[in-house]
Formats: structure tokens, C-alpha cells, sequence
């Protein structure tokens, strides 16, 4: 039941509230954890998608451990394929919306590249639980600096993607990963968190739909992060691709990735 807020204590009951007013959650206490599937929980760590089920899987976000930490330390900086596909390098860093942001790990990875970005989430239990991962991160002095490149938006980005002509300041790139089914050959390949993550999201049956918005709305590219052996979003072939071992990036080219007046 993703549609609840489920808080462990009475005393983070006016806490819970709020959440659940802010994100359309309807509230409710530890009673409810004992229903099939993953549920959203508040607790003094924070937010974290909980089951009954599987008590040892434990789905937060957390940008100051784990492999989110590791890559951030020892990912590669520059010369990762995410870096080269939205063209961030050392005399320029884009601006990214991320518009399918989920919990923030590709965000992550950006601002920590140095770009700045603007991340959308439209499911809300995902998006309070990356706000809630933010605000921790921003207060964590290691990676603050990191966590102030980002900025959350609790949205759909089939309505927050407007074209470039409309506003001031257009994004130099779109960047999209959205969620679809995967090769049941691969499924035991898939790490308990993100099986979790899938039950609440499902898939993004209308993805297709925001390749052209995205476009419209990119000042310099559109990125989209692929399995690598799947069809090009829309079926729209990409100006190039950065194929690794298991994703790949198709990059829509409208113009170079630099500063406005120097594209």
C-alpha cells in the first residue's frame, strides 16, 4: 500500500502529518506495516520503505554511505559515460533537470560533478523519501556542498517540462530514466532495494511521451539512460550513444554544451 505514511511512534504522529498533507499520503500507525508489500516509515533515522515480509530490506536514501558514497569517491569523476553524455568538463559544468529522479542517485552523481540540478519526481512516497534523504545529506559537511546543487521538485515532468522559448533560464540539458520492465532473466540480478523501489513505482507506461517535451525544453541535449540492449526511446534514433556494460546513454544532439553565447 504505497499510498501510506506509516509513522512508528506517537511522538512523530505531527511530523508524519505534515508529510502526508504535503506529499497526498494518508497517515497511519504501525498497525498497517503488517499488509502485504513495502510501505513508506517514519522513524527517528528518518523515511525508509519497510515490509514485514522482508524486515532486513531497508530502503532509504542516504548519499553519505554505501555505494552512493563509493562512487563518489572512486566513480571515476569526469571520465564516467553519465559525465561525457550531459558534456560536463572542466571549463563547464550544464545545468541538468533530471526529470525522472527517483531516489536521486544519477542527481547525486551530477552535483557531483559539479553541474546544477533541478530533479522532478512525480510518485510521491519517492519523492518524500529523496526530500527526506536531501535534507540529511545537506546537513552532513562532507557532502553539503554537493546536496546544495540540488533542488527537488515534487511533480509530474509531463507538466513541469515547458519549452525553452518560455522561460528565462532553459536548462542546457534534459536528462530521462525512466522505469520499464526488465529482462526476467535478469530479475535475481536485482538487488532487494531496488525490487522494492520497482513494487512502488511500477512502470512509466507514458515515458515515451516526454522524450519530445524534453527536447523542447533542453537548451543544448537531451540525455536518456537505456538498458543496453533496449530501443531507443519512442523509437527515436539518438544522435549518438555511450554504451557500458549494462546501461547505455543515447545523447540528442541541438547544440554544443556551453555557455549561452558560446554554444
Amino acid at each position: 500500500m504505497a499510498d501510506y505514511l506509516i509513522y512508528l511512534d506517537a511522538q512523530f504522529q505531527p511530523q508524519a502529518a505534515e508529510l502526508a498533507a504535503r506529499y497526498g499520503l494518508q497517515l497511519a500507525d504501525e498497525v498497517c506495516l503488517q499488509e502485504p508489500g513495502f510501505h513508506l516509515v517514519l522513524d527517528a533515522q528518518g523515511l525508509s520503505l519497510r515490509s514485514a515480509e522482508q524486515p532486513k530490506t531497508v530502503v532509504k536514501v542516504d548519499f553519505s554511505a554505501g555505494a552512493v558514497a563509493h562512487r563518489r569517491k572512486f566513480g571515476g569523476g569526469m571520465g564516467q559515460d553519465i559525465a561525457k553524455a550531459v558534456g560536463a568538463t572542466g571549463a563547464y559544468k550544464p545545468s541538468v533537470i533530471d526529470a525522472t529522479a527517483g531516489l536521486g542517485r544519477d542527481s547525486f552523481v551530477l552535483a557531483t560533478l559539479g553541474c546544477r540540478v533541478f530533479a522532478q519526481e512525480r510518485n510521491p512516497v519517492v519523492a518524500a523519501l529523496l526530500a527526506d534523504g536531501l535534507a540529511r545529506g545537506i546537513s552532513d559537511p562532507e557532502i553539503s556542498d554537493i546536496v546544495s546543487r540540488i533542488s527537488l521538485t515534487f511533480g509530474s515532468s509531463h507538466e513541469l517540462l515547458v519549452p525553452a522559448e518560455a522561460v528565462q533560464d532553459s536548462p542546457d540539458i534534459v536528462y530521462l530514466d525512466p522505469m520499464f520492465d526488465h529482462d526476467p532473466k535478469q530479475t535475481a540480478q536485482v538487488k532487494k532495494d531496488m525490487q522494492a523501489f520497482r513494487q512502488i513505482v511500477g512502470q512509466d507506461t507514458d515515458a515515451d511521451d516526454l522524450l519530445q517535451r524534453a527536447l523542447d525544453c533542453a537548451r543544448c541535449r537531451v540525455v536518456v539512460k537505456r538498458a543496453r540492449k533496449a530501443e531507443p526511446m519512442a523509437g527515436r534514433k539518438p544522435s549518438y550513444a555511450l554504451t557500458g556494460k549494462s546501461n547505455r546513454f543515447d545523447v540528442y544532439v541541438k547544440a554544443k554544451v556551453a555557455p549561452i553565447g558560446q554554444e
